[in-house]
């Protein structure tokens, strides 16, 4: 093993047991700096230069992964620039991080749907269609109502306090939070355990394709991307709807309904403000309302 490969290795072990990272954060990192190592040939510190660095990410810009996307450049930028920083911490004389410049990013574009559109969506599912539909309809109103990211929906288990209409969330870097059930999902949820059989403790679960359906396991956000997707179609909408539109939605809910900007991160779970901050360019009914008032006044009607 390298000079290099062991301080990897020290990193990793970092951020899994210091940093409290999720072991898929873990995973990526590892995955992303073992290539960057392999790639560049790098076997110490001191191979680590802003030359080496800067033919890395140019030849990651030309590549796509697994799932045919290409690597944010904002991503590839904070693995090197926080292992460098680690490496400092341990006075290591390496490159220095600041020189791995961010790039520029443009504003991010949040698609979200129309009210009424949305509406259509929540009340897809009914109990005539049975088990499935139940849960179909108890996993859009629950995504709706507390902006759950996909993973924390999947993770959620069946023996919660529904009258209480709270329940802790472990999110992003295992940090704590507390989300709100709306009475629409308190109902969905209910009606949905009721019609349940089984003992799984999942508060969601996968139904195999039987006529009478039979539960083989926790539901998984494939599952769940694909389920949303057919409500999405069969409602009407003309576009692919995803979970993590629903978060959105649930977001700029708030934000248009008065929500101050602080709460909406805290419920959300975002670490940094600046995160939060991309639904407010959607949100802004104070810029249409000077528009209106202020804009073309002098022109002949």
């Amino acid at each position: 093993m390298t000079q290099v490969e062991s301080l990897l290795e020290d990193y990793l072990n970092y951020l899994e047991v210091q940093k409290n990272y999720s072991p898929k954060t873990r995973e990526n990192y590892e995955r992303y700096l073992k290539s960057f190592i392999k790639s560049e040939k790098i076997k110490s510190v001191g191979g680590i230069t802003l030359n080496v660095v800067n033919n890395f990410r140019l030849t990651l810009a030309r590549q796509k992964n697994p799932a045919g996307d290409y690597l944010k450049k904002s991503t590839q930028s904070y693995y090197i620039r926080n292992f460098l920083k680690h490496l400092i911490k341990k006075d290591f004389h390496t490159l220095s991080p600041e020189k791995v410049e961010l790039p520029k990013m443009g504003a991010r574009q949040i698609d979200i749907i129309q009210y009424g559109d949305l509406e259509r969506l929540l009340k897809g599912p009914t109990k005539k269609n049975g088990l499935k539909s139940l849960r179909d309809k108890a996993i859009l109103e629950v995504l709706f109502s507390t902006g759950l990211r996909i993973s924390e929906l999947c993770s959620l288990d069946r023996y919660i306090d529904i009258e209480r209409g709270e329940i802790p969330i472990r999110g992003k870097g295992n940090k704590l939070r507390v989300v709100f059930l709306s009475e629409g999902a308190k109902k969905s949820i209910k009606n949905y355990l009721e019609k349940r059989g089984d003992a799984d403790p999942s508060l969601f679960i996968s139904l195999n394709k039987a006529k009478i359906p039979k539960v083989i396991g926790r539901i998984t956000p494939r599952a769940v991307q694909r389920l949303v997707n057919f409500w999405s179609r069969k409602s009407g909408l003309g576009k692919r709807i995803t979970p993590h539109q629903l978060r959105h939605q649930f977001a700029t809910d708030l934000l248009m309904n008065g929500a101050d900007l602080r709460s909406v991160q805290e419920l959300l779970g975002h670490a940094n403000v600046a995160t939060t901050q991309v639904y407010t360019h959607i949100t802004n009914q104070g810029l249409q309302e000077v528009h209106k008032s202020f804009h073309g006044r002098r022109r002949n009607r």
